[in-house]
């Protein structure tokens, strides 16, 4: 059963570690499926064809290791890798594919709550050198939440890896047009992004801004939006037609950030570098603030 935090503003629904979402892609911790304000529906789905929705990601899913997840490239064809938050998945090629549904074999879950609060522990099992205890505590404030992560290197070899949030935005479910703004804390270079994808060419970027021309039929995506600089990790969704703005901020500065979407979402991505040593933990937070505009 979902877990609900709510208070007068917010409303926050999360999944259980084995509940609906089940594929092999996003972290199984903590969910977080769905979000409110005030009543008003701020997440949507990552894609609005009614087939395989049982692999689609929603609301603020995680991922850790899109590109290489933990042991892949060590480990033999048949053999399992460790996707962090979710289990030990079963390789069956050379190439790691982030869409792809694997052979799974679970990690162990427990879920505890509190009155504001709802915390997640995954413990891995030690397998090619690599083990883990991730805990992920989300916490209700009046007008945002945060995201507390704490992943402890219980095994021989070093983690290394990255994590980000999907953010499948969508304000009151309205289409991506001219009312939507997202803001960064740093200016977009375009000649510096790594990919850029932006066919009907609908999409604007701003000197510090992505806004639309009208509602994109296709999917665009633009990656490393700084270029691959250390910049504070932040980004900020308007929506000038609900007076309504969220905004993510990390505690940490990011080298990598995405913006993929669609004409119904956006998903702003900023990602955390891991690096931990055997024996040591590692922090960070995600804190997700919401707000009304002023006219």
């Amino acid at each position: 059963m979902a877990h609900i935090l709510k208070n007068n503003h917010l409303e926050l629904h999360i999944d259980a570690p084995t509940e609906n979402y089940s594929c092999t892609r996003f972290d199984w911790t903590g969910k977080i499926s769905q979000l409110k304000f005030q009543n008003i529906p701020l997440t949507t789905i990552e894609n609005t064809d009614l087939i395989n929705t049982a692999c689609f990601g929603k609301g603020f899913y995680n991922e850790f290791g899109i590109d290489t997840p933990l042991g892949f490239h060590e480990t033999a064809i048949g053999g399992w890798f460790h996707k962090i938050g979710i289990g030990l998945l079963k390789k069956e090629n050379e190439q790691y594919l982030f869409h792809k549904k694997y052979a799974v074999k679970p990690a162990k879950f427990s879920v505890s709550t509190e009155a504001n609060a709802v915390i997640i522990h995954c413990t891995s099992e030690a397998f090619n050198g690599y083990s883990y205890k991730l805990t992920k505590e989300i916490k209700l404030y009046s007008s945002s939440f945060t995201v507390k992560y704490t992943l402890h290197n219980t095994g021989e070899k070093e983690i290394v890896t990255d994590e980000y949030v999907h953010n499948f935005m969508a304000t009151d479910n309205a289409l991506k047009g001219k009312e939507y703004a997202l803001e960064f804390p740093f200016k977009l270079e375009p000649p510096l992004f790594d990919e850029t994808v932006n066919t009907e060419q609908k999409v604007t970027i701003g000197s510090n801004r992505i806004t639309f021309k009208e509602t994109p039929k296709e999917q665009f995506f633009f990656s490393n939006l700084s270029g691959g600089k250390l910049e504070n990790a932040a980004w900020t969704l308007l929506n000038s037609n609900t007076k309504i703005g969220i905004q993510e901020t990390g505690n940490f500065q990011t080298n990598k950030m995405n913006v993929w979407g669609w004409g119904h979402v956006i998903s702003p991505e900023l990602f955390f570098k891991i690096n931990i040593k055997a024996g040591k933990a590692l922090e960070w937070t995600r804190t997700f603030e919401v707000f009304k505009i002023n006219s």
